[in-house]
């Protein structure tokens, strides 16, 4: 599996370093009263700390099950997971993107997920052999300042957006995984020379980079520019702490790349020492209380997975939105060619 090992060393090399972390827990909520322990979890965390944090705690608080949790970027947990191999302390993989999960799977380091798991999630959503699963979707959108713009005059594709009238009002964020993700459906259906021919176009636009999603929309909020390319949920993360800020979000329709949908997902370490309560966890994070989180408490909002739990108000249903016609898991093995792609054309280095 060398090219996999080239690869993860493409995604370790292009990332920042995690942050390590851990968390609490307390007794089985069965076994309490009689000081009984549920047992103890290692989860390796590509979410972010202040976004699933709740999620964890929720976790416990029902099982009863320790979690100790190492945060960090996903690229960079999956390489630390493939340089660990069989000797990684991580029990499960909790990922921000697919592309990261199936660089993991690529060197077989992850197990099988049981059948009554997997069928509560749309095919679309999780990966064809059964190794990992999406525990929630986002959508790509062009966010846009509303004082600046009215949605008529926004363009039906994301390809539009080259052209030269928009040269100066475009955000984006280069080195962020979903932007990466992006490119990369964008190569898979469109081709490697329509994208680099896009990307140099939107170069061409001098567009304004950011380190992140979240910095992106703010500036579009602020009238730094006018249009961001980010996820759909970073629109409400925004909006929380600028209830009046002037954004709204457009989704693009039918296949078009800017309309890809992603998740982030979990796996299972292959020979994980506690893979009982591994297994409890992605229970618990595709049970109607976990999925409920993202509807009614999570700031950013992101698209539950499974059947009865509707999203957030004021999104649109998940089914109603289609996408690039690509398998999530395709995008791991393609990351590699789209970070060289991105350095060619200079937006990363």
């Amino acid at each position: 599996m060398p090219g996999t090992r080239r690869m993860l060393a493409a995604l370790l090399g292009t990332v920042a370093l995690a942050v390590a972390a851990a968390c609490g827990g307390n007794d089985d909520a069965g076994e309490a009263a009689q000081g009984g322990s549920g047992g103890t979890l290692t989860v390796y965390s590509g979410r972010e700390e202040e976004i699933v944090e709740p999620l964890f705690e929720m976790f416990e608080a029902e099982t009863g099950i320790d979690v100790e949790v190492r945060f960090g970027d996903s690229a960079e947990l999956a390489a630390t997971i493939a340089e660990e191999g069989d000797a990684s302390p991580a029990d499960v993989f909790f990922a921000q993107d697919p592309g990261s999960l199936g660089a993991v799977e690529g060197a077989g380091l992850l197990a099988g997920l049981p059948e009554e798991i997997l069928d509560r999630v749309d095919e679309r959503y999780r990966d064809p052999d059964g190794h990992w699963i999406g525990t929630s979707g986002r959508a790509r959108v062009v966010v846009y300042n509303t004082e600046q713009l009215s949605e008529d005059e926004l363009p039906e594709s994301i390809l539009d957006f080259a052209g030269p009238e928009w040269a100066g009002r475009i955000g984006l964020p280069p080195t962020n995984a979903s932007f990466q993700a992006f490119v990369t459906a964008m190569r898979l259906t469109e081709g490697d020379e329509a994208t680099r021919e896009w990307l140099e176009a939107i170069k061409a636009n001098d567009p304004r980079l950011y380190e992140s999603n979240t910095p992106t929309v703010e500036a579009v909020a602020s009238g730094e520019i006018d249009v961001g390319f980010v996820n759909h949920y970073y629109l409400y993360i925004v909006k929380e702490e600028q209830p009046d800020a002037p954004i709204a979000n457009h989704f693009l329709e039918g296949s078009d790349p800017g309309a890809l949908v992603s998740v982030a997902g979990v796996a299972i370490l292959d020979g994980a020492e506690h893979s009982e309560e591994a297994e409890r966890f992605v229970d618990f994070l595709l049970s109607e209380e976990g999925q409920r989180f993202y509807a009614e408490e999570a700031a950013e909002a992101e698209f539950p997975l499974i059947e009865g739990v509707e999203p957030r108000e004021g999104l649109p249903a998940l089914e109603e939105l289609q996408g690039p016609d690509i398998v999530l898991d395709e995008l791991g093995p393609e990351l590699e060619e789209t970070l060289q792609m991105l350095s060619e054309v200079g937006f990363t280095t």
